[in-house]
């Protein structure tokens, strides 16, 4: 879809193109819809995030827990989005050693137990042993480092989402 598109797109429409930037969070899209017309992706993906940066932690909350746990359940049983499938893939995360698959298992649940939401990172900007090493050293981060560091993963994501909806 082209920037001029979703410019003069139904509201509706609109936010229906772009709910699946911010994972299972269509609110963030529907969040900036009245701020048309945007004059580039960037201006788009600025807003987006604004719009996130805006919100209350509760909501920031929210949003990190719709991420799904890298290689989990929903890994397993093939109910991730097409997105994060797609990037769990490029990064390996779809065919780990069991011996990778057991490290990882035991450390997301380490982090989700100590943070009270998933690890997130931007697998498409690294490697699998980048995420197992980033996921080591960030287990030993304060809950409102890693609260951030997390966001900013986010970001990463959205923005690789957005240039790949929006032409």
């Amino acid at each position: 879809m082209t920037l001029e598109d979703l410019n003069t797109q139904t509201p509706e429409t609109f936010v229906d193109a772009l709910s699946g930037i911010y994972e299972h969070s269509p609110w963030v899209a529907d969040a900036v819809v009245s701020k048309r017309p945007f004059s580039s992706v960037d201006d788009l993906g600025d807003a987006m995030q604004a719009s996130v940066a805006a919100a209350s932690h509760d909501q920031k909350l929210i949003l990190l827990r719709a991420h799904p746990e890298l290689a989990g359940k929903a890994a397993i049983d093939g109910t991730l989005t097409q997105a994060s499938q797609a990037e769990q893939a490029s990064a390996g995360l779809d065919r780990m050693l069991p011996e990778e698959f057991r490290q990882l298992t035991d450390m997301n649940a380490a982090y989700t137990q100590k943070f009270g939401f998933p690890f997130i990172i931007c697998v498409r900007l690294t490697t699998k042993a980048g995420i197992l090493a980033a996921l080591e050293n960030r287990l030993k981060n304060a809950i409102h480092n890693e609260f951030e560091t997390a966001l900013g993963e986010v970001y990463k994501i959205a923005r690789l989402r957005l240039e790949g909806v929006v032409s």
